[in-house]
C-alpha cells in the first residue's frame, strides 16, 4: 500500500511539472509580440530620458576643525612661545552648517562665480545651459540700475560676423546690432558682451535676480554630518550642469573659510590698531627725548660718564626697567578698562595677548572675544529670540562685568607696586644726587630716554607678534574631498525608468531566459558536476574582479584567494594517507582554455604561502603557458633540460617576486616530438632529482589537456594526485564523459575535480555566493553566442 502511495505522489508531481511547462509554452508561441511590446516600451523610455534635463549630484567633504580639542598644528608650534596662538574655541557643527548655508556665504559665491547670469543655447526640442569653457560669449555687467534687482531679464543674441552681433527679441526679430566689447547702455544697467569663440546658434543670456538665485541654491544645498558625533560634513547639490555644481561647492567652501579667517583675524586686527595708536604717541616722545640727549651732550661737551656715574646709571636702569614694566602694564590695563567702560558694542572684540601679569585676565579677554565672534556668526541667520543667541549675550555681559572687576583690581595692584618702585627710585635718586651736577643731569635725561625706549621696544615686539598672528590664521574647514560629480545623473532615474519599461514587457525576458536555459548545455556550478560525475569534488574558484595573474598573497582576502586556501586545506585531507616527503600534484583538463595554468600557478603560490617548499613545473610541452601567462620572456625549461645533459635544475628554475618561496620550471622550447620526450628516461630522472635532491614538499605539474593529446597519460604514473580542471560556462556537459571514464578506469590516480571560473550569480546555492572572479580574457564570440553561453 505504501509503495502505491509513493507511486501516485510521483505521478502527481510529474503531471504538475508538465502542466507548468504547457502553460509556459502557450506564451512562447507569441514571443514576437512581447518583443515588439518591449521595444516600444524601451523607445518611449529612451525618448523620455533623451529630452528630460538630467540632474547631476556633486558632493564634497570637509572637516570642521575643533580648535579646542585639536590644539594647534605642527606648523604653528613655532609661534607658541610668543603667546599669540591660543587654544581656540570649540566649533559647534550644527552652527557651522547654518553658517555655510547662510545667505551671506551663498551670496558671496553667487557674486564670485557670476551665478546670477545664465547662458542658454536653443536646442531642437529642449534648451540647454552652457557653462565654463564651452561658453562662446561672456556677459560683463559693468553697472546695475536699481530696477535690475526687481525682475529677471533675458537677452537673445546671434553672431552676425566676426566683429558684430545682433540682439533679438523673443520673436527672434533683430532689434539692434552692436560690436563685441562695445559698452551698451540699457534700462537695467551698462554692459558689454565679449566673444570667446564663434557661434552659429542663438544664445539667451538670462540675468536672474540675485535673491532668487540665492534662494534656489540655499534650497538645493544639502549639508549633513557623516554621523551623529562627527565633525566631518558632506556637502551635496543637484544641478543640470556638473561643472557648475562642482564649482559652486568648491567656492562655497572657499568663501566659508575666508569668512572664518576674517572672524579669527578680527581680534588680531583690533590689537594691532590699539598698539599702532600707542606707538604713534610714544614715537613722538622718544624722538623728543633723543634730541634732548643729543643737545645736552653737545652743550656740555659730555662724551661719557665716570665710573661712579655709570654705576649710578646702572642701578637707576634696573629700577627703571621694573618701573617701565609696571607702567606699561598699567597703561594697557587702563586702555582695556576704558574700552570696557565706554560700553563697547556687543559685536566688538578686545585687544588680546598684551602680556598681563595676571593670566586669568588674558584668558578672560580671549574667552570674551570667542563669545563675541561666535555670537556674530550665529546672528547671521538667527533671530533676536534665538535661545543660543540669548545665551551668548548673557554670557558676554557676565564676562564683561567680571573683566571690569578683574582689571580694576589689577590697576589697584599695579598702582601699589608702582608706588613701591617709586620709593626705591627715590633712594637711587639720592645716590645720583651725590654725583657731579653735569653727570646728574645727563643721568636724569638718560633714564627718561630708557623708559620711553623700553616701552617703545615692548610695543614693537607686541606689534610683530600680532602681525604673525594675522599671518598664521588658519581656516575653519579642512577639505577632505573636493567637489566631485559622476557622469551618472541622479534624476531622472535611468534605471528606474528602464525598469518600468521592462516591467511592461515582463514576459519577454522570462521567455528568453526559459528558452536559453532549455537549450543551454554548459556546466555552470557544483550541482551540474555532481549530477554528471562520480569524481570527488575538491572545490571551485569564483570569477575574479581583478586582472592580476596571481590573486593570492599574505594580505589578500578576495574570494579567489580564499577559494585557493580552501582547496589547499582539502588537499591535505586528500593526501592524508600519503607519507611521501615530496607530493606530486598533476593538473589537467579536458580541453585548452579551462584555466590549468591559472590554477597551477595560484595553487603553487598558495602552498608556498603556508611555508612549504613548492616547485611548479610546466609539462605542457606542446602549448607552454606558464611564462606566457606570467607575462615574462620564454626561458630554458624541461625540454632544454632533457635534450641538454649539461644543464642542471638550477640552470632552468627561476622565481617571481609575486610568489615568494615558489620555484618555477617552464616547459622550455616546443619540441617536435613531445610524446617521445615524455616517455624517455630523462623525464624519470627529472622527477627523481626533483623529489630526492631538492626535497620539495609539493611539486605542482601543469600538464596537457587529456582529450587532445596523450602526453598527460604518459606521465600520470608519477602523480600522487590529479586535479582535473573544469571551467564553468565553458565546457559542454557532454564532455564530462571524458573525466568520468578516466576516473572509472583509474587512469589518473587520486583524481579530484576543481570547478574554475564559477559565476556566483548562477551558483544556485553552491560556490561563493556574493563573490566575483574574472578569468584571463573574454571569449571572442558573436553576441548571440555569448548570450546563449552565459544564460
Amino acid at each position: 500500500m505504501q509503495k502505491n502511495n509513493t507511486f501516485l505522489d510521483a505521478q502527481l508531481e510529474e503531471n504538475e511539472t508538465l502542466n507548468i511547462r504547457e502553460e509556459l509554452e502557450k506564451y512562447l508561441l507569441h514571443w514576437k509580440w512581447f518583443i515588439v511590446g518591449l521595444l516600444l516600451a524601451l523607445v518611449v523610455a529612451f525618448l523620455y530620458l533623451r529630452y528630460t534635463t538630467p540632474q547631476y549630484n556633486a558632493t564634497a567633504t570637509i572637516l570642521i576643525k575643533d580648535n579646542q580639542k585639536s590644539g594647534i598644528s605642527k606648523e604653528l608650534e613655532t609661534f607658541k612661545d610668543l603667546g599669540i596662538i591660543g587654544g581656540g574655541s570649540s566649533n559647534n557643527t550644527d552652527n557651522e552648517i547654518e553658517i555655510i548655508k547662510s545667505r551671506k556665504i551663498i551670496g558671496q559665491v553667487v557674486d564670485s562665480l557670476n551665478l546670477d547670469i545664465t547662458y542658454i543655447i536653443e536646442g531642437r526640442v529642449v534648451n540647454s545651459e552652457i557653462y565654463g569653457y564651452g561658453n562662446p560669449v561672456y556677459f560683463d555687467l559693468i553697472a546695475k540700475d536699481s530696477t535690475f534687482f526687481l525682475k529677471d531679464t533675458t537677452i537673445a543674441i546671434s553672431q552676425k560676423n566676426a566683429l558684430q552681433y545682433d540682439i533679438k527679441n523673443l520673436e527672434k526679430e533683430i532689434v539692434a546690432t552692436h560690436n563685441f566689447d562695445e559698452i551698451i547702455n540699457a534700462k537695467f544697467g551698462d554692459f558689454k558682451i565679449e566673444k570667446l569663440n564663434d557661434f552659429d546658434q542663438d544664445i539667451f543670456i538670462v540675468l536672474n535676480r540675485k535673491s532668487k538665485v540665492i534662494d534656489s541654491y540655499k534650497n538645493k544645498l544639502n549639508i549633513s554630518p557623516v554621523n551623529k558625533n562627527s565633525s566631518v560634513l558632506t556637502l551635496s547639490i543637484n544641478d543640470p550642469v556638473r561643472a557648475k555644481a562642482e564649482d559652486f561647492l568648491d567656492e562655497l567652501i572657499r568663501q566659508y573659510n575666508i569668512d572664518a579667517v576674517n572672524d579669527k583675524s578680527e581680534v588680531s586686527k583690533k590689537t594691532k590698531e590699539f598698539i599702532d595708536e600707542r606707538l604713534k604717541n610714544i614715537y613722538i616722545d622718544l624722538a623728543s627725548i633723543e634730541d634732548e640727549v643729543k643737545d645736552y651732550k653737545n652743550t656740555n661737551n659730555i662724551t661719557g660718564l665716570s665710573i661712579e656715574g655709570e654705576l649710578a646709571l646702572e642701578n637707576a636702569s634696573k629700577n627703571t626697567e621694573k618701573l617701565v614694566k609696571v607702567k606699561t602694564e598699567l597703561t594697557l590695563a587702563k586702555g582695556i578698562f576704558q574700552s570696557l567702560d565706554r560700553d563697547i558694542l556687543e559685536n566688538e572684540t578686545l585687544p588680546q595677548n598684551l602680556g598681563f601679569s595676571d593670566a586669568s585676565i588674558g584668558n578672560s579677554i580671549e574667552k570674551y572675544n570667542e563669545l563675541v565672534l561666535a555670537k556674530n556668526r550665529l546672528s547671521i541667520n538667527a533671530g533676536n529670540k534665538n535661545p543660543l543667541l540669548i545665551q551668548y549675550l548673557s554670557e558676554i555681559e557676565t564676562l564683561k562685568s567680571n573683566l571690569k572687576r578683574s582689571i580694576r583690581n589689577l590697576i589697584a595692584s599695579l598702582n601699589s607696586e608702582l608706588k613701591t618702585l617709586q620709593n626705591a627710585a627715590f633712594v637711587v635718586n639720592n645716590k645720583v644726587s651725590s654725583i657731579p651736577e653735569l653727570e646728574r643731569g645727563f643721568i636724569e635725561i638718560a633714564r627718561q630716554q630708557e623708559i620711553i625706549s623700553t616701552l617703545y621696544s615692548y610695543l614693537l615686539k607686541k606689534k610683530e607678534e600680532t602681525a604673525i598672528s594675522l599671518a598664521v590664521t588658519v581656516a575653519n574647514a579642512k577639505i577632505i574631498d573636493v567637489a566631485y560629480s559622476t557622469a551618472i545623473p541622479v534624476s531622472p532615474k535611468r534605471k528606474i525608468i528602464y525598469l518600468a519599461a521592462l516591467l511592461i514587457g515582463l514576459l519577454v525576458p522570462f521567455v528568453i531566459i526559459y528558452i536559453v536555459n532549455l537549450l543551454d548545455t554548459k556546466i555552470h556550478n557544483k550541482k551540474d558536476i555532481e549530477n554528471n560525475l562520480t569524481v570527488p569534488y575538491l572545490g571551485d574558484i569564483p570569477k575574479s574582479e581583478t586582472k592580476e595573474k596571481i590573486i593570492v598573497g599574505h594580505d589578500e582576502r578576495s574570494s579567489g584567494s580564499e577559494a585557493f586556501r580552501l582547496i589547499r586545506t582539502n588537499l591535505d585531507f586528500m593526501l592524508a594517507n600519503n607519507t611521501k616527503t615530496s607530493k606530486f600534484i598533476f593538473i589537467t583538463s579536458t580541453t585548452s582554455g579551462e584555466g590549468k595554468s591559472f590554477i597551477s600557478i595560484n595553487l603553487a603560490a598558495t602552498l608556498a604561502l603556508s611555508g612549504k617548499r613548492v616547485l611548479l613545473m610546466g609539462m605542457d610541452l606542446r602549448a607552454p603557458k606558464v611564462t606566457e601567462y606570467l607575462g615574462i620572456e620564454s626561458k630554458k625549461g624541461i625540454t632544454n633540460y632533457i635534450t641538454n645533459k649539461n644543464l642542471t635544475l638550477d640552470d632552468i628554475k627561476f622565481n617571481i617576486p609575486e610568489a615568494e618561496g615558489l620555484d618555477i620550471i617552464s616547459s622550455g622550447a616546443i619540441p617536435p616530438n613531445p610524446a617521445e620526450l615524455l616517455v624517455s628516461k630523462s623525464v624519470e630522472n627529472l622527477f627523481d632529482e626533483v623529489k630526492n635532491y631538492y626535497y620539495y614538499d609539493y611539486i605542482i605539474v601543469d600538464t596537457a589537456p587529456v582529450n587532445l593529446v596523450t602526453d598527460t597519460l604518459l606521465i600520470a604514473k608519477y602523480a600522487d594526485m590529479f586535479l582535473y580542471v573544469v571551467r564553468a560556462n565553458y565546457l559542454d556537459k557532454r564532455l564530462l564523459a571524458v573525466p568520468e571514464e578516466l576516473y572509472r578506469n583509474k587512469r589518473l590516480p587520486n583524481m579530484s575535480i576543481v570547478l574554475n571560473d564559477t559565476d556566483p550569480k548562477r551558483s544556485y546555492g553552491y560556490g561563493y555566493g556574493g563573490y566575483g572572479y574574472g578569468y584571463l580574457a573574454q571569449e571572442n564570440k558573436p553576441w548571440y553566442k555569448r548570450i546563449f553561453s552565459k544564460s
